[in-house]
């Protein structure tokens, strides 16, 4: 992985460099009229902007599997970029091979967007490269892919509305999505997050249960940690001290390096 960064940030900084230099922008905009280099400089602060969210967002995709709705945001906005890159480019009426250099250094950079997330969506991937010499494998494949979309679109969908405050339409489709998706590698943190609609909503009994089979169902996850954190959380707003000391015990003892670890440590210290 640490490889990949390296090899990512000599592909950034030679894509940025081996665009239109400063001089050769200037050169291009002085012949455009006021509307197009508004326009393309409102594009181009758009595009580094989502440049660093996709570097950001990559830097924590193997420790938090709800990046991946994040991701599935940032493709949807560099499409739309893409579209308004081509459409301005039309609209205005690109006469000389300078302007035209201008916009096919924009789409340049958003190739080199889009390239990186399907890099950042093949790591994620567990299946089994498809056998090219075989129709039928490569027809599973697509489907396969198909079906991965679908699950993350709809992942992405319900954290999205968890964000937006809409708690009990949340937990309504997280838990339709473990229904369809009982075992995918983001059925932990579906889990998780309806405990977390209802520690929201300050429905701690309900919450309790929820994080509950977070530890059960998937012990081996990512959020048993969380999961026993927040139960702490939970006991104490009920005001069972003796339950929730427990539980941030029980998460200092198996999982001293953590966040959620250091947090147990300072709330034992306020629980008197």
């Amino acid at each position: 992985m640490r490889n990949f960064i390296y090899l990512f940030l000599a592909v950034l900084a030679f894509s940025v460099a081996g665009c239109a230099t400063t001089q050769d922008l200037k050169a291009v905009r002085s012949e455009l009229n006021q509307k197009m280099e508004e326009k393309l400089d409102a594009m181009d602060a758009e595009l580094a902007a989502v440049k660093k969210t996709a570097t950001n967002l990559e830097s924590m995709r193997k420790g938090q599997a709800n990046t991946a709705a994040d991701i599935a945001d940032l493709r949807d906005n560099i499409q739309q970029l893409r579209g308004q890159v081509e459409a301005l480019k039309k609209d205005l009426a690109v006469n000389t091979k300078k302007e035209e250099q201008a916009f096919d250094n924009l789409l340049l950079k958003i190739n080199f967007i889009e390239n990186f997330l399907e890099i950042g969506k093949k790591d994620n991937a567990n299946d089994t490269p498809p056998d090219k010499s075989s129709n039928s494998t490569g027809t599973v494949v697509v489907k396969d892919q198909a079906k991965k979309q679908d699950k993350d679109k709809t992942y992405s969908a319900a954290y999205q509305i968890f964000k937006d405050g809409n708690y009990d339409k949340a937990r309504t489709e997280f838990q339709n999505f473990l229904t369809t998706y009982p075992n995918s590698e983001y059925s932990d943190n579906a889990q998780f997050w309806i405990g977390e609609c209802y520690f929201r909503e300050k429905k701690y009994e309900q919450a309790i249960l929820e994080y509950e089979k977070v530890t059960k169902n998937y012990p081996n996850g990512s959020k048993v940690p969380y999961a026993l954190f927040k139960q702490g959380l939970s006991f104490l707003n009920l005001g069972d001290k003796t339950s929730a000391k427990l539980l941030l015990q029980q998460v200092i003892k198996d999982y001293p390096n953590t966040s959620q670890a250091r947090a147990a440590r300072s709330k034992l210290q306020e629980i008197k």
